[in-house]
């Protein structure tokens, strides 16, 4: 037997915290409000996404990068990807970056995602749950590093990121689980 998910939607993760200066993000992967390519996915690759960004105000000092779902069925959405200390110079992800501290430039590291691993932690959500939203985030930080180490949970990056954050950019994707297909296997092993 399947269990009923049915629910309210979130709401737009950002909608509730302080406003500040917006900027660019785009990519080559991802198109705003369109559907992610299945290689992008748990199910699929797990590749993470290219990501480029511009427009970030002077005084950048640092980036934090992130993608958090909203809409996982937890009270608390899942974070899938957290990038900290990205040196100011550095504007451009290229694809595959989410598989290991390895990929990244300078001093910037992966946290702990959701699915407990410091990497990409592509979508994967429950079969017949409808679109779920992809938040991509790129916040441009006053200092050169949060003082935090790899164990730290994405939740408590989010949270310094609010105390130091000059501008946000954010694109959204989405991802549905076509057909019956049972995501849980892929969770648990993730898990």
């Amino acid at each position: 037997m399947t269990a009923d998910l049915s629910r309210r939607r979130p709401p737009f993760p950002y909608d509730h915290l302080p406003q500040v200066e917006g900027f660019t993000l785009a990519s080559e992967d991802l198109h705003e409000g369109e559907e992610m390519d299945l290689r992008l996915t748990a199910i699929g690759e797990n590749v993470s996404p290219e990501l480029h960004w511009s427009g970030a105000p002077e005084g950048t000092r640092s980036y934090v990068v992130s993608c958090f779902g909203p809409d996982a069925p937890s009270p608390a959405g899942f974070w899938h990807w957290t990038v900290v200390d990205l040196d100011a110079s550095v504007t451009h992800l290229p694809q595959g970056t989410g598989e290991s501290d390895l990929q990244l430039d300078g001093a910037a590291f992966h946290v702990r995602n959701d699915a407990g691993t410091h990497a990409w932690s592509g979508p994967c959500p429950p079969a017949g749950d409808g679109a779920h939203r992809y938040v991509f985030a790129v916040h441009a930080l006053d200092v050169d590093t949060l003082g935090l180490d790899d164990e730290a949970s994405a939740s408590a990056v989010a949270c310094q990121v609010s105390h130091h954050s000059l501008a946000r950019a954010v694109l959204t994707a989405t991802y549905t689980v076509p057909g019956e297909q049972d995501t849980t296997t892929f969770l648990k092993e993730a898990l």
